[in-house]
C-alpha cells in the first residue's frame, strides 16, 4: 500500500486573490459571461494569446509553493550569504536601525502600504515625515530647499550634472569630475552624458581644472579614498567664470564638517543610507539633493510644502513641478517619477531619534575610530596616504594588500581593494576596539604590538580647521523632541493614523497596481543575510544572492517570453531609460546612428518622452483614434516621413487608456519593418502575466515595474524597482553588473535595490503558473465588474471591441465640470468622506477618474466603492436637480473634518451627511486637513518644517 500525502490546505494565491470563488461566478453572471475563459477570450485579443504564436505560455514558474515552503526556500538561499564586518565604504556603511522605527515603519502596513501623496488630504503623515527629510537635507547641506529623496547617490550626482547644464550660462559641453570619487558614480554619470554629447572630465583639480571650459563641476566631499579636501577655492573660481558646482556628500561626517553651502556649493547631493537604513546589496537607500532658491525650479523629483486648508491652517502637499514630466513630457527636466520616499522618511525618523547631540556623538565616534586605526597602522609601519579624512583611510601597503585582504577576510572583515597595492578602510557606526586590533592583526600586528599600540597610541585631530563645523548642524526644534522610545513610538503612530493606506481600503488608481503586499513576502529584507550584505562585497559571500537574481532573471523571462533580464533599474523610470539606451546602442552597433526618432502615442506616460529626450531621441507623437487606441494609420504616415530615422515605438499595453489594443502585433510588425525596436512599458503588465507574453507577441524590450505587478509596497513613493527585459539581440546591450571602466550602470549598485527583491521572488513562488495567471483574470474582472456597476450613472470612456475594458476602467467626469461646475477634485475629495482614495486624476485623459481594483480587492470592497461612487452621483444629481448648490452642496465641501463638525454649522445639509454619508460603511476615517490650497502654496513656497511656534499662531 503506498502513502498518499496530505495536500497544503490553502494556496497563497486564495489569500492573495480577493473575490471568492463563487463571489467570481456571480461577477462573471453579472457581466453575462459563463465563464472565466470566456471572458478572457471577449478581452484578450487571439493574436497575443500564446496559442496563436506557437508558444507554450509562461507555464514554466512550476507549481505554487505554500508560504512556508517559499520562506524555507529564500531562507536556504539567504544562508549562502556570508555576513561580515565591512569596511569596504564607497558610499555604503553599516548602521543600526532603531528598532521602534523598525517595528513602527519598515514593518508596518500603515507605513510600506502608503501611495504617493498626491491627494494630500490623506497623506499628512507621511507628508510631514518627508518634510523632516527635507528639513535635515538643508540643516546638514546649508542650503535653501532639498527634495524628498531621488533614487540612489549615482542617479542623484548625474541628475545634478544635468541641472548643472540646465542652469549654467556657460555654453561649453564640457563637465569636470573630481577624480576621487566613488566609481560607480563615475559609470553612471558616463552613461548619463554620453546621450547628451556632453564631455566629461575627470580628473585632479589641482592640476586639471579649468573653470573657464566647463558648465560645471562635481567635488566629491568627503573623496572616495577619504580625503577631506577644501573646495572652496575651486567653487569660486568655477563661479567666476559662470559653471555651477555640486558637492556630493556623507551626511554623517556633514555633521562635524561644515555646510557645502558655506563653501560657496551650488547643489548638494549624497546618500542617506547609513541614517540607518542597512546596507542592501545596494539599496533601497535615499538620495538626497539640495540647493539654492535660485535653482528651486530646476531641481528634479518631489518637493514637498506647506500650503493651507479650508480652514486657513498650515497643510502639506507636493509642489512646484511635481510630477512635471506628465506635463512637459520631452521637455521636462527629468524623467523621476518615484522616489524612495520610505527609506527617506526612515533616515528622518532616525535623525529626530538620535538628535543632534548624539548624530554628532556618533559622527565624532566614527571619526576618532578612523584616527586610531591610522595611527596603529603608522606605528605598525605602514604610510598612510589620506592626510585629512573622516571615516575613511587609504593604506599604502604595496605587495603585502593581497595578503593583508585575505587575512581580513579569514577574520570576517571585508577591506576595500582599491588598486596599485593601495587598501581603503572605512569605519561607521558599528566599528568596535575588537574591530579595530582585529584589522591591526591583518596587517601583521602581533600581540604584543597591539598591547604596546593600547598603551601608548596618541592621536590628534587631522581636519583641516577651516572644514570644521562650527556650532549644531541641527538646530530646528523637531530634532529635540522625540528622542525617548515612548515620545517616538507615538509621533509615528499619531503620522501613521494621519494617513489612509491600503491597511484602511482598497486604493483605486489606474496605473499604479496598487494591490495586496503580503506580509510573508515582506518578512525576508530583514534578515541579515539579505540586509548586510554589501554591494561590492566578493561574489563567493553572495552566491544566496546570486541564485535569488538567477530565479528571478528566469522567472521574469519565462512570464514575459524575453531572452534576457536586467535587475539593475532601481524604478520604472530608470528601467525605461536603460532600455532605450540598449536600443540606442544596438542601432550604433549597426552603423545607424542616425536612428533617433522616437514614436510615442499621446496617450503615453510622461516618463516615456522624458525618457527618450535622456536618452538623445527626437520625441514624435503618434495620433491615438475616438477608442483611445494607437492611431495606425497616423502611425504608417509618420514611419514613412521619418523613413530611415525611426530607432523605435514606446507604447504601453494594455493601452494607457486601459483597453487590449487588437492591432498591437500589426504595431510591432510595422515599426520593424520600418528597422525601429518596439519599447513596450510594461506598468500594465498586472493584465498580461499568464495570458499574453511581450516578448512573443513583437516587443524587443520591456521595463517590470515590480512595485506594481510583482507586489514591492509602494512605501507612500518608493522604492521601486524596474528590471528590464530584451529580446537577445539587445541583450549585449544591457547595463552591466561588473564595475570597471566605462562600465554601462544606469543605477549605483549592479543590481539596484536588491534587498527588496526576495520580495518579488516570494510572491511568483507562492502563486506559482496557475496563481499569476488567476490574478491577472480576476484583475480584468474586478475591473469590468465595477465598470459593469457604475456605467448607469457614469460614462466608460474606452472600451475594447467586445465592450469590455482591460484591468482599469476611466469614468469621464467632463460632462459634470462642462454643465454643473464640479471639478475632478470635487468628485476625489468626497471620496474620502466615504474613506477611499480617489481613483488617477485626469490622466490619460483631463477631467477622468482612472480605476484599477487589482485582484486582491474582495467583491465586499468592490460593492463598497461602487456604493461610495453611485451615493456621490446622487449628490451630484441633487445638484442637476437644483436642490441644493454646488457651492453649498457636500461635495464643494468635502472633505469634512471633526473641525467642521465642532464649528459654526450654517451649511444646507446636516453634518451627519457630509462626514458619514448614507453609503458609509464600517470605521470613519478623518481627513486631519480640509481641502488643501495648491495655488497658494506655490505662491507662498515653504519647503522645511515651519518654527514651532509659527502652528500656534
Amino acid at each position: 500500500m503506498t502513502i498518499s500525502w496530505p495536500e497544503q490546505n490553502a494556496s497563497f494565491s486564495q489569500r492573495h486573490i480577493g473575490p471568492r470563488h463563487q463571489d467570481q461566478v456571480a461577477m462573471l453572471q453579472s457581466l453575462g459571461v459563463n465563464s472565466m475563459a470566456a471572458l478572457m477570450e471577449k478581452v484578450v485579443p487571439a493574436s497575443i494569446r500564446p496559442s496563436a504564436l506557437t508558444d507554450e505560455g509562461a507555464a514554466s514558474i512550476g507549481a505554487s509553493l505554500s508560504e512556508i515552503e517559499a520562506l524555507q526556500r529564500l531562507k536556504s538561499m539567504a544562508c549562502q550569504n556570508k555576513v561580515m564586518v565591512s569596511m569596504i565604504g564607497q558610499g555604503y556603511y553599516d548602521t543600526f536601525l532603531p528598532p521602534v522605527i523598525l517595528r513602527s515603519v519598515l514593518e508596518n502596513p500603515a507605513w510600506y502600504t502608503a501611495y504617493t501623496p498626491y491627494q494630500p488630504e490623506i497623506s499628512q503623515g507621511r507628508l510631514e515625515a518627508l518634510l523632516n527629510f527635507q528639513t535635515l537635507v538643508t540643516e546638514l547641506t546649508g542650503l535653501d530647499i532639498a527634495n524628498a529623496s531621488l533614487l540612489d547617490e549615482a542617479t542623484a550626482c548625474a541628475e545634478a550634472m544635468a541641472m548643472a547644464r540646465r542652469v549654467s550660462r556657460v555654453k561649453t559641453q564640457r563637465f569636470f569630475i573630481d577624480q576621487d570619487t566613488h566609481p560607480q558614480i563615475l559609470a553612471v554619470m558616463q552613461m548619463r552624458a554620453e546621450p547628451q554629447g556632453w564631455e566629461l572630465v575627470i580628473g585632479n583639480p589641482e592640476t586639471d581644472l579649468d573653470p573657464q571650459n566647463i558648465f560645471g563641476a562635481l567635488f566629491s566631499y568627503p573623496g572616495s579614498s577619504g580625503a577631506a579636501r577644501n573646495p572652496q577655492p575651486y567653487i569660486e573660481a568655477i563661479h567666476q567664470a559662470g559653471g555651477i558646482v555640486s558637492l556630493t556628500c556623507d551626511p554623517l561626517a556633514l555633521m562635524i564638517l561644515k555646510s557645502p553651502g558655506s563653501l560657496g556649493a551650488d547643489i548638494a547631493i549624497g546618500s542617506m543610507q547609513r541614517f540607518g537604513t542597512p546596507m542592501g546589496n545596494g539599496g533601497p537607500h535615499a538620495a538626497f539633493m539640495a540647493t539654492k532658491e535660485a535653482y528651486k525650479r530646476h531641481m528634479p523629483g518631489r518637493i514637498v510644502g506647506i500650503s493651507r486648508d479650508s480652514h486657513g491652517k498650515p497643510a502639506l502637499r507636493l509642489a512646484l513641478q511635481t510630477r512635471e514630466q506628465h506635463i512637459r513630457r520631452e521637455k521636462a527636466t527629468s524623467n523621476i517619477c518615484t522616489a524612495q520616499a520610505l527609506p527617506a522618511m526612515i533616515s528622518a525618523f532616525y535623525a529626530l531619534y538620535h538628535g543632534p547631540q548624539n548624530l554628532t556623538a556618533i559622527a565624532k565616534r566614527v571619526h576618532l575610530f578612523a584616527l586610531i586605526l591610522a595611527a596603529g597602522l603608522k606605528e605598525l609601519g605602514f604610510s598612510i596616504e589620506t592626510t585629512s579624512y573622516f571615516d575613511t583611510v587609504t593604506v599604502k601597503a604595496g605587495e603585502k594588500a593581497a595578503q593583508i585582504l585575505d587575512i581580513a577576510r579569514k577574520a570576517g572583515i571585508n577591506l576595500r581593494d582599491s588598486g596599485n597595492g593601495k587598501i581603503g578602510l572605512s569605519c561607521d557606526e558599528l566599528t568596535t576596539a575588537e574591530i579595530i586590533k582585529k584589522l591591526w592583526r591583518s596587517f601583521g600586528a602581533s600581540e604584543t604590538e597591539i598591547q604596546s599600540l593600547e598603551q601608548k597610541l596618541s592621536v590628534s585631530e587631522n581636519l583641516p580647521h577651516d572644514l570644521q563645523r562650527e556650532g549644531v548642524a541641527l538646530t530646528h526644534p523637531i530634532f529635540e523632541t522625540y528622542h525617548s522610545e515612548t515620545e517616538m513610538m507615538r509621533y509615528l503612530r499619531c503620522l501613521a493614523d494621519k494617513d489612509l493606506a491600503l491597511d484602511r481600503s482598497m486604493i483605486p488608481l489606474g496605473s499604479c497596481t496598487m494591490k495586496l503586499n503580503p506580509a510573508a513576502a515582506m518578512a525576508p529584507i530583514t534578515w541579515p543575510e539579505f540586509s548586510q550584505i554589501h554591494p561590492f562585497a566578493p561574489a563567493g559571500q553572495k552566491k544566496g544572492y546570486a541564485e535569488l537574481f538567477k530565479y528571478l532573471e528566469n522567472a521574469l523571462c519565462h512570464i514575459s517570453g524575453y531572452d534576457a533580464v536586467s535587475l539593475q533599474p532601481n524604478s520604472g523610470a530608470q528601467g525605461e531609460f536603460a532600455g532605450l539606451m540598449a536600443i540606442r546602442a544596438y542601432h550604433e552597433a549597426r552603423g545607424e546612428k542616425d536612428r533617433s526618432i522616437c514614436l510615442i502615442p499621446a496617450s503615453a506616460h510622461g516618463t516615456n518622452p522624458a525618457s527618450a529626450q535622456m536618452a538623445s531621441m527626437d520625441v514624435v507623437v503618434v495620433a491615438c483614434d475616438e477608442a483611445g487606441n494607437v492611431d495606425v494609420e497616423d502611425l504608417k504616415v509618420k514611419l514613412k516621413r521619418y523613413e530611415g530615422r525611426v530607432a523605435a515605438i514606446m507604447i504601453t499595453y494594455p493601452s494607457t487608456h486601459g483597453v487590449f489594443e487588437e492591432r498591437v502585433t500589426e504595431i510591432c510588425d510595422l515599426v520593424h519593418q520600418a528597422g525601429g525596436q518596439v519599447y513596450l512599458d510594461g506598468a500594465n503588465m498586472n493584465a498580461q502575466v499568464g495570458l499574453a507574453r511581450p516578448g512573443r507577441y513583437g516587443a524587443d524590450v520591456s521595463h517590470f515595474n515590480l512595485h506594481k505587478t510583482f507586489c514591492i509596497p509602494h512605501g507612500g513613493g518608493g522604492p521601486g524597482m524596474g528590471p528590464i527585459g530584451v529580446r537577445s539581440h539587445l541583450a549585449p546591450y544591457l547595463p552591466e553588473t561588473e564595475l570597471a571602466d566605462k562600465a554601462r550602470l544606469v543605477s549605483a549598485a549592479p543590481y539596484g535595490s536588491a534587498s527588496v527583491l526576495p520580495i518579488s521572488a516570494a510572491y511568483i513562488m507562492m502563486m506559482g503558473d496557475d496563481g499569476l495567471r488567476q490574478a491577472s483574470e480576476v484583475a480584468i474582472l474586478n475591473a469590468n465588474y465595477i465598470a459593469h456597476r457604475l456605467s448607469g450613472a457614469y460614462k466608460i470612456l474606452f472600451r475594447g471591441n467586445n465592450g469590455f475594458t482591460a484591468h482599469e476602467c476611466i469614468l469621464d467626469m467632463r460632462p459634470f465640470k462642462d454643465e454643473l461646475g464640479i471639478t475632478i477634485d470635487d468628485i476625489a475629495k468626497r471620496l474620502i468622506d466615504y474613506g477611499f482614495h480617489a481613483p488617477t486624476v485626469s490622466f490619460p485623459v483631463p477631467g477622468t477618474l482612472m480605476i484599477e481594483p487589482t485582484e486582491s480587492e474582495s467583491l465586499v470592497e468592490l460593492d463598497r466603492f461602487c456604493g461610495a461612487m453611485l451615493a456621490i452621483r446622487e449628490e451630484i444629481s441633487a445638484i442637476e436637480a437644483k436642490q441644493i448648490s454646488l457651492e453649498d452642496s457636500p461635495l464643494r465641501h468635502a472633505p469634512h473634518t471633526a473641525r467642521d463638525l465642532i464649528s459654526e454649522w450654517q451649511r444646507p445639509y446636516s453634518r451627519e451627511e457630509g462626514a458619514y454619508p448614507k453609503a458609509l460603511e464600517g470605521e470613519k476615517y478623518w481627513a486631519p486637513v480640509g481641502r488643501i490650497d495648491n495655488a497658494w502654496g506655490d505662491r507662498n513656497l515653504i519647503c522645511t518644517c515651519p518654527d514651532i511656534q509659527s502652528y500656534a499662531e
